[in-house]
């Protein structure tokens, strides 16, 4: 019964399918700048990080139960647009990551491109794709 309240409230509101992008990162970033406030207690750094954690948060569930889908979603892909460097990044870093359980990743000398060799095969002479440049490492 309460379930179907809470469904009910929720149709035709932004947040009906979840919290978006920019909503976990309001939510994120007013946590991290209250814990920080904490860190500061007794200065007015202290209260200016407080009130804009709480300023933040609140600014996350107005997103969530909002009526205006199109503002919001315009909203998060400005977010995503300006965002999408820093992100792409973190994504690479994640993948070389996981990559480097299975493959030994290299730089070649020449032009500095990486190049991704399987662990365990020995000393073997790597060719760089981009630049032919030539030289020996270890697997």
């Amino acid at each position: 019964m309460m379930k179907e309240k809470v469904i009910r409230f929720m149709q035709g509101r932004y947040g009906a399918y979840g919290a978006d992008s920019l909503t976990k990162f309001l939510m994120v970033a007013g946590l991290a700048v209250m814990f920080l406030s904490s860190a500061f207690r007794g200065r007015e750094v202290s209260l200016v990080c407080y009130a804009f954690g709480w300023a933040a948060i609140i600014y996350c569930y107005f997103r969530l139960f909002s009526k205006n889908v199109t503002k919001r979603y315009a909203e998060n892909q400005a977010f995503l647009t300006r965002t999408s460097t820093i992100r792409s990044f973190f994504q690479k870093q994640k993948s070389m990551w996981q990559q480097r359980r299975i493959y030994h990743i290299y730089k070649c000398p020449g032009c500095r491109q990486k190049i991704r060799i399987p662990r365990g095969k020995g000393k073997v002479e790597i060719r760089c794709p981009r630049c032919s440049a030539t030289f020996i490492r270890k697997s």
